[in-house]
């Protein structure tokens, strides 16, 4: 038995923006979003009837889409990504960027390791490794640091689904634990990246889309915003080797309290870089 609608009177009667109804219809048919267009005076069968509105109705109450579609793109890949896990964001490619400008420039004649602390997906840091593969850069070593059970789950997922574990240059660990505590203390990294929680508890933002179903402890930290930046500033000298870089994500009005953070802790050469939004984002320094 057929579904008495077409798929475009699905998609119209859905009451969501059409290229939003038009991207879940064809998650639920398992095809893509021309496939949908082309075929938009058909019907379908039945038994997608009820799963394409069950979805319409979780978007219309504000669900995130990426959660929907159990995936994101980022720098030209798709991660699963899923509830417990922040939702990749083009504003972060910003520092896979910075850090392959890292990777080019070298701290030394051996190849480097790399730290990803806070790792969510494995966005960051696993766009590094592919994209330090495909440039034929040295990176020997990657490891992958989440408190969150989540976290690692999605991160060893899409570690496989990219086939980050075949690289030939790079070697990569995923680690459950807080930070720099399952991070062996003899351990020295060239790299640091991380988009820590940077929003201030109570920040309006936080009750507004798509961060009112992203896990708490990915988005803010502390009264200021800064207690996970703090702790990493303070902590990371310690695991970078000699003219090692750390870069941090931040918010759009953090910079300047954030280059002060590292200064006060000694690092050197501190910068920080605008998106493509022309928003301060990230703030880097180097160890002497």
């Amino acid at each position: 038995m057929a579904v008495s609608k077409s798929y475009d009177c699905l998609i119209s009667d859905s009451l969501l923006p059409r290229n939003e109804a038009r991207a879940l219809l064809a998650h639920v048919l398992s095809k893509d979003k021309s496939w949908v267009i082309a075929h938009g005076d058909e019907t379908g069968p039945e038994e997608v009837s009820r799963p394409i509105q069950l979805l319409f109705l979780r978007r219309r109450n504000g669900e995130p889409m990426a959660y929907l579609l159990g995936a994101k793109e980022f720098y030209g890949r798709s991660f699963s990504v899923g509830p417990g896990v922040l939702i990749p964001r083009p504003e972060t490619e910003l520092m896979v960027d910075w850090a392959l400008e890292v990777l080019r420039a070298g701290v030394s004649d051996r190849a480097s390791m790399a730290l990803d602390l806070g790792c969510g997906t494995g966005c960051i840091g696993l766009s590094l490794a592919l994209e330090a593969e495909r440039l034929g850069l040295a990176l020997a070593q990657l490891t992958l640091v989440d408190c969150a059970p989540e976290a690692i789950e999605f991160t060893q997922r899409n570690t496989k689904q990219l086939s980050v574990h075949k690289l030939s240059r790079t070697s990569v660990n995923i680690v459950q634990g807080s930070w720099f505590d399952p991070i062996d203390p003899s351990l020295r990294f060239d790299l640091i990246v991380s988009n820590p929680p940077y929003i201030r508890l109570g920040d309006a933002h936080l009750s507004q889309g798509d961060l009112r179903f992203e896990p708490p402890h990915a988005l803010s930290s502390g009264e200021s915003g800064l207690q996970a930046v703090k702790l990493i500033i303070t902590e990371a000298a310690g695991f970078l080797q000699p003219s090692g870089r750390l870069l941090l994500e931040h918010g759009y009005d953090q910079a300047v309290a954030i280059r002060t953070l590292f200064q006060e802790h000694g690092y050197i050469s501190i910068e920080t870089r605008a998106d493509l939004a022309g928003h301060d984002r990230v703030s880097a320094g180097r160890k002497r």
